[in-house]
């Protein structure tokens, strides 16, 4: 039955309460994230689970958030960091960076900063310091956090040269000067643009590999990475609950990396060429997820439900736009975008109501509003997409979200109702 788990799946998952129904079933319907809080923890309770987490080798964590509200989740220590590790380890265009021992700079997320601040004051018995020093920023001997800032754009000049100065710290444990620069792809180009507008772009030590692999990356905002930066610059895709499932190459081309999963995809509307994610796990052992819906949306290179035909991740499925023609996601407006001129950095689709005028928000890279061929060009292709009147409006800045990630889109989306069978239940 497609879709359905295989008997060694089933054999390792028999004795968590949550699958007893559709064990007895023989059917699995796709798991919902509100199905994994229901009950939870003692709808995954298992004596062995018990035993680990008595034992320190299963912990309870939160999800980050950023795209839906916090799920609990049981997961062994450092899940999501070793799955990382051994992608870096393995990926055949950076895995000399990781085999040469680079120390790896992240540039994300200033939660993830005092995430790393807070637990590691809590190791000293402590609370963290408002502005934590970089000796309180190092996550273990190879990963240190750089954003004290929720807002990239808001960083003043002192801060992008204290960053500047903690990458040459950090680089200076490698013999040649190398490492690994590891962020949102935003932050990164807020960070150019920065260094380079008030002359300390020749202070930014060049690194030997990036990955950006926080959040979707613009088609714009890719290529202004990819004309700075002469080394491979590579996509993850993953997430708290199921670690990393694909990554990209330094072309961008995406392959598979689902050790312990399987993948299907379900279209997110009768016709649509836009894909749910559905993921089978059992990577990890606490917390197996069978047929879970991650939230996320694929388009394939032919528009099947073919796995291994993924082209791009193209957003969230809670965060699709209903349009005439069907469903629209992030990644195909930013298409659009990014066809038209590769001087837009961000952009925010402002939605009011059926049928009204939309208003496209946008940032460019150098500060100045569009042409009025470029705004004209830009207003007529995303009308087009999203059908109804738009119109482009520059801003000198849009505001991060409280995540610390951008949203592509200001109103409140109505998605059409996933295909295929599910608990109906509300993510």
């Amino acid at each position: 039955m497609n879709g359905q788990p295989t008997a060694d799946v089933v054999d390792r998952i028999k004795d968590i309460p949550l699958y007893r129904a559709s064990i007895e079933r023989g059917h699995f319907p796709v798991l919902e994230k509100s199905e994994i809080a229901r009950g939870f923890p003692d709808n995954w309770m298992t004596p062995g689970l018990a035993e680990a987490l008595a034992a320190g080798e299963a912990e309870f964590v939160l999800s980050t958030g950023t795209n839906h509200a916090r799920m609990q989740l049981i997961r062994p220590p450092y899940f999501l960091l070793k799955s990382y590790y051994r992608l870096w380890s393995e990926h055949p265009d950076i895995a000399d960076t990781w085999a040469e021992g680079c120390k790896r700079v992240s540039l994300t997320t200033v939660l993830a900063t005092e995430h790393v601040a807070r637990v590691n004051a809590r190791k000293r018995g402590g609370e963290p310091e408002a502005q934590p020093a970089l000796s309180e920023r190092w996550l273990d001997e190879r990963t240190c956090y750089l954003n004290l800032r929720l807002d990239p754009d808001h960083w003043q000049r002192a801060d992008v040269a204290r960053m500047l100065a903690e990458i040459r710290e950090a680089a200076r444990a490698h013999p040649r000067g190398r490492y690994h620069l590891d962020c949102s792809s935003s932050h990164l180009a807020h960070l150019v643009r920065k260094a380079r507008a008030w002359g300390l772009w020749a202070d930014f030590p060049r690194p030997a590999s990036i990955v950006h692999a926080y959040e979707y990356t613009p088609v714009n905002v890719a290529r202004y990475l990819r004309e700075h930066f002469d080394c491979p610059i590579v996509d993850l895709f993953g997430s708290t609950e199921l670690g990393y499932l694909y990554y990209s190459d330094r072309s961008g081309r995406y392959r598979p990396y689902l050790d312990g999963m399987s993948v299907e995809l379900l279209p997110v509307a009768p016709g649509s060429g836009i894909h749910a994610l559905i993921v089978t796990s059992v990577r990890n052992p606490w917390m197996p997820l069978v047929r879970y819906r991650s939230g996320d949306c694929v388009r394939t290179l032919d528009g099947s439900a073919d796995p291994g035909r993924i082209a791009r991740f193209c957003g969230r499925e809670k965060e699709l736009l209903d349009t005439p023609d069907g469903p629209v996601a992030q990644g195909d407006l930013d298409e659009v975008v990014g066809a038209v001129t590769p001087r837009t950095f961000l952009h925010r689709l402002d939605v009011t109501g059926p049928g009204e005028q939309a208003v496209l928000r946008c940032t460019t890279f150098d500060g100045a509003p569009l042409t009025a061929a470029e705004a004209d060009a830009t207003a007529r292709e995303a009308g087009r997409l999203i059908g109804r009147p738009c119109r482009v409006e520059h801003h000198e800045h849009l505001p991060i979200g409280a995540s610390g990630k951008y949203a592509w889109l200001a109103a409140t989306p109505t998605p059409a109702p996933a295909a295929g069978d599910s608990h109906g239940d509300a993510r």
